[in-house]
């Protein structure tokens, strides 16, 4: 997973690329749970791009989607955010989550 700015996720979205964003913080033990799972899921996933950025740096994000809290993963299918997750359970569930997104059917 590489890091992404505003502009990079906005341009994904333009383009209407499969997409998921990666909210975390630094200091957040938790994220950084989160963040060695979705590495894990990332390595399995072909058909989904997947940034990260710290949410101290990406501020409008936050408030675009409304972002409650950290880790939060925004799942993006053709340039809309289709779920927003929270809880990271496992890297079978995240996992779940992505087939899911692929698997939705094109909202018209």
């Amino acid at each position: 997973m590489q890091e992404w700015s505003i502009e990079e996720l906005d341009e994904r979205l333009k383009n209407q690329q499969q997409s998921a964003m990666y909210l975390y913080t630094p200091m957040c033990g938790t994220c950084k749970l989160a963040g060695r799972m979705l590495e894990v899921t990332a390595a399995a996933i072909r058909d989904t791009d997947i940034g990260k950025a710290d949410l101290n740096f990406v501020e409008p994000l936050a408030e675009r989607y409304q972002i409650e809290s950290v880790p939060c993963l925004l799942l993006f299918k053709d340039g809309q955010m289709v779920r927003k997750i929270y809880k990271f359970e496992s890297v079978p569930t995240i996992f779940e989550a992505f087939e899911q997104l692929s698997n939705q059917p094109v909202q018209k």
